[in-house]
């Protein structure tokens, strides 16, 4: 029987555990004023603020119509010590696959890691810096179900 919605049937295909990033999970940056600003986008481009301070973009994986992906956007106060150890003014957060993995390949390679693996209900967290002396967010999101 032909698939008449075209979908994926992801049952037989054998889980990608590779430590690595899947995609971007967020943009972390300063501004002056960040509650004028988000004020501002509420206003003029209908973003929602959510109880973080920041706006929540969902969407689905193509490989996996199932899993919901949630992308952060959000600003903060400039020279806030979040971004520390960087100067810079911005970080991003990407999302990943087997954290441990990757985070005891970077380690190998020599990359430095910040601090250790973190875990919360919505995943785990740690944080590297790449040569720029950018730092970045790494997050294994929970696995969720369906809307």
């Amino acid at each position: 029987m032909e698939n008449p919605k075209n979908q994926i049937d992801n049952s037989t295909l054998p889980v990608d555990t590779t430590p690595k990033v899947t995609g971007i999970g967020g943009i972390f940056f300063f501004l002056e004023n960040p509650q004028e600003t988000k004020k501002w986008y509420v206003e003029n481009l209908g973003l929602e603020i959510n109880d973080w301070g920041s706006s929540s973009f969902e969407s689905r994986d193509l490989s996996r119509p199932d899993e919901i992906l949630s992308f952060q956007w959000c600003p903060f106060k400039k020279g806030d010590k979040y971004f520390s150890p960087s100067t810079k003014e911005f970080m991003i957060n990407y999302r990943v696959q087997n954290i441990e993995g990757l985070v005891n390949k970077l380690k190998e390679k020599g990359v430095t890691v910040l601090d250790d693996i973190v875990t919360y209900d919505f995943g785990k967290f740690v944080h590297i810096m790449d040569t720029e002396g950018n730092k970045i967010e790494l997050w294994e999101p929970e696995r969720k179900g369906s809307l």
